[in-house]
């Protein structure tokens, strides 16, 4: 099963597969208000807007960040 960890601000959700990062730091050094890798939990998802947040998620090289807009998921 693959790990992935979700984190959201109620607009947007981060959702991150660790086992595919590579660790490149681009998320932290575009948007360090939400990413910071030396903290648990390593994503605030409050640090930043929501368009900012996924303007940078968007520049993930291997695709271990990607992200949906809450209003689109399917209700259970």
């Amino acid at each position: 099963m693959e790990m992935k960890n979700e984190y959201t601000n109620g607009e947007v959700t981060v959702v991150w597969q660790p086992r595919i990062c590579r660790h490149t730091g681009i998320c932290a050094r575009g948007l360090p208000a939400v990413f910071q890798p030396k903290e648990r939990p390593w994503i605030k998802i409050d640090g930043a807007t929501t368009d900012a947040i996924i303007s940078q998620v968007k520049l993930c090289p291997s695709g271990a960040l990607s992200f949906y807009m809450n209003a689109d998921k399917p209700k259970d």
